[in-house]
């Protein structure tokens, strides 16, 4: 398999985790919601590095790695504006990752009732937001990479300048 359809087969796997980060906030199960938005922000992020053939570390916050993505790729400026937030958003819910799984060790907490419902809803709006912006970026790479170039000029004019516009690297 190559990196780019194993990227891509990261972030249909996160879609697919989203659902169940939807399903478990309607059941109010808080805990199990921000688990799987916290899945499905990680396989998104960890999605979008491989599609940049970017390495990462073995652990469940990129968002160190993902900052860096700035200073040693070209990606399209809209993504670019967008980076710290995806940032924030994997470092948070990195941080609640066990506990919403299991429970706060010390205190003897199960972690049904460590979560509310604000907190589920922002952990799913967070996962959910990087998914499509992860999603949206994948896809608009691949329009240039996919087709001929004398194709791209059948394509309206907003879907090329977006797809393309960069934001520079810095001087070395």
């Amino acid at each position: 398999m190559r990196t780019d359809e194993l990227a891509l087969d990261y972030i249909e796997r996160a879609g697919l985790t989203l659902e169940e980060a939807k399903s478990a906030f309607e059941k109010e199960a808080y805990s199990l919601a921000i688990r799987r938005a916290q899945e499905t922000c990680e396989l998104s992020l960890k999605g979008a590095l491989r599609y940049l053939a970017i390495e990462y570390p073995r652990d469940h916050d990129v968002s160190d790695v993902l900052i860096k993505v700035k200073e040693i790729r070209q990606v399209p400026e809209w993504f670019h504006k967008k980076i710290e937030f995806m940032a924030r958003v994997s470092s948070d819910l990195a941080s609640k990752r066990g506990p919403a799984f299991y429970r706060i060790e010390r205190s003897v907490t199960p972690a049904s009732t460590i979560f509310g419902r604000d907190e589920g809803l922002r952990a799913r709006r967070g996962a959910e937001d990087v998914f499509k912006l992860i999603r949206n970026f994948t896809k608009s790479h691949a329009i240039l990479n996919i087709l001929p170039f004398h194709r791209l000029s059948s394509l309206p004019r907003s879907i090329i300048d977006a797809a393309t516009r960069t934001t520079p690297r810095p001087a070395i």
